[in-house]
């Protein structure tokens, strides 16, 4: 099993910045990629931001040059930078973890149970 366990969220002015973190834990053997989800009230979920083992990142267009995504390998985490905030950033946001657990050779996807960003205008 894998625990994913987000923090950071809460409520922040336009412009303003915060920053999520993402730890995973549990009986992992390695972690491919990493990623940031979002939803919206009665909006799907989309994807954010995400980072392979090896750094490599890819934005979505609406958070290009605001957000920063990067991981701390030894620690199993993934975190978003997040500037200039605007209300459209509020949402529920969702980290990913493409895992592989000790002893098994299949990737799942594993997920955190969200934390609230809330950009007022």
């Amino acid at each position: 099993q894998v625990q994913l366990v987000e923090s950071g969220g809460g409520l922040v002015q336009a412009g303003g910045s915060l920053r999520l973190s993402c730890a995973a834990s549990g009986s992992i053997f390695n972690i491919n990629a990493m990623g940031w989800y979002r939803q919206a009230p009665g909006r799907q979920r989309d994807v954010v931001a995400v980072i392979t083992s090896r750094g490599s990142t890819n934005y979505a267009d609406s958070v290009k040059g605001r957000f920063t995504i990067f991981r701390d390998n030894a620690k199993n985490t993934v975190y978003l930078q997040m500037s200039s905030l605007k209300p459209e950033d509020t949402a529920v946001y969702y980290c990913n973890a493409r895992t592989v657990l000790a002893g098994t050779l299949d990737a799942f996807d594993a997920w955190g149970q969200g934390t609230l960003v809330t950009v007022s205008s």
